[in-house]
């Protein structure tokens, strides 16, 4: 560790006194050291090297660029040298032109981006854009599931099941193929999920007792229902009093060849058709809305419905 007479030694050189005032405002590039400072990247680089080596700076590789910035978590006596140093150069001119090139340097990242995110207002959720994928979304809003109790009706494999089990209390995957049951609980078992359980059952007759779940989920399932009112009234049934249903399913569509590909029973629904399953079922609240539509033909397009189930009537005191 280098002792206070070496960080002296070390600040007394006006370039490097400069590059420790502007690094310990703001993280910067070699490159935008020197267009503020006016100097070449060899000397720049000479010098950030000798702060580095002093344990004053860190730096950050990016690609091809290295960033600077003041080392996190220097000694008081340290900190204490360097704030000194830095006051005592405050009004020169040289120091006062350093601050403004700075500022015109931060300036010139932040027009850099409203460029940028201005060109593309109203396309950004039509084009590629690094990091942003609907499984990154997905994974993030699963992490505000709260501990209750799920039904994933008609499940498969129960891919979101397998998400949700990682907050929830506790989630059935419900699912009539038997296979389907016995690779998802392989799955379960694999991941070491202890409250997620697949039980072999049907939509239109959930083997779960009334008030038993908090969520219900219907994740394009219905369209294989025989009976999709009969599926909804189900999940009516298992909720208990203030719990909520989510529909996933297809808008409809003229596309045959589905009931062949993926044994579909129906060919999607129209949203006044989910919002009158669910309003005959019971629930209130209900919405149902176009959420996503696929850029391939035949251009499936999916619906999200959603509706609560009424809680207990509250008792007005007399009088009131």
């Amino acid at each position: 560790m280098y002792a206070s007479w070496d960080v002296l030694k070390t600040l007394s050189d006006p370039t490097r006194l400069r590059l420790v005032a502007l690094v310990a405002r703001e993280e910067l590039s070699v490159a935008e050291l020197q267009e503020i400072l006016g100097m070449g990247q060899s000397r720049i680089s000479s010098q950030l090297a000798l702060l580095r080596q002093a344990n004053l700076v860190s730096d950050r590789r990016e690609g091809k660029n290295a960033f600077y910035s003041l080392r996190p978590a220097l000694a008081p006596k340290t900190l204490a040298l360097i704030k000194a140093a830095v006051e005592s150069v405050a009004d020169l001119p040289l120091i006062g032109e350093d601050r403004q090139s700075l500022d015109r340097i931060l300036q010139k990242r932040r027009r850099t981006q409203e460029q940028y995110f201005n060109l593309i207002a109203g396309r950004l959720g039509k084009h590629y854009c690094p990091g942003r994928s609907w499984e990154a979304i997905g994974h993030l809003a699963l992490r505000l599931t709260p501990a209750i109790d799920i039904a994933d009706l008609g499940a498969g494999e129960g891919l979101i099941s397998q998400l949700l089990a990682h907050r929830a209390r506790r989630v059935w995957c419900i699912d009539n193929s038997p296979r389907m049951v016995e690779v998802g609980t392989e799955l379960a078992q694999r991941n070491g999920l202890a409250n997620l359980e697949y039980l072999l059952g049907d939509i239109e007759k959930v083997p779960l007792p009334d008030r038993s779940v908090d969520l219900a989920i219907l994740s394009q399932a219905l369209h294989h229902a025989q009976h999709p009112q009969i599926a909804v009234n189900e999940a009516f049934r298992i909720l208990r009093p203030t719990g909520r249903l989510l529909i996933l399913d297809l808008n409809e569509h003229a596309f045959e060849k589905a009931r062949e590909l993926y044994a579909d029973v129906w060919l999607g629904f129209k949203e006044s058709a989910l919002h009158g399953f669910l309003k005959k079922a019971g629930f209130t609240h209900v919405e149902a809305t176009t959420v996503a539509r696929e850029s391939d033909e035949p251009h499936f397009e999916t619906l999200l419905a959603s509706g609560l189930k009424p809680g207990p009537a509250r008792i007005r005191p007399a009088g009131k």
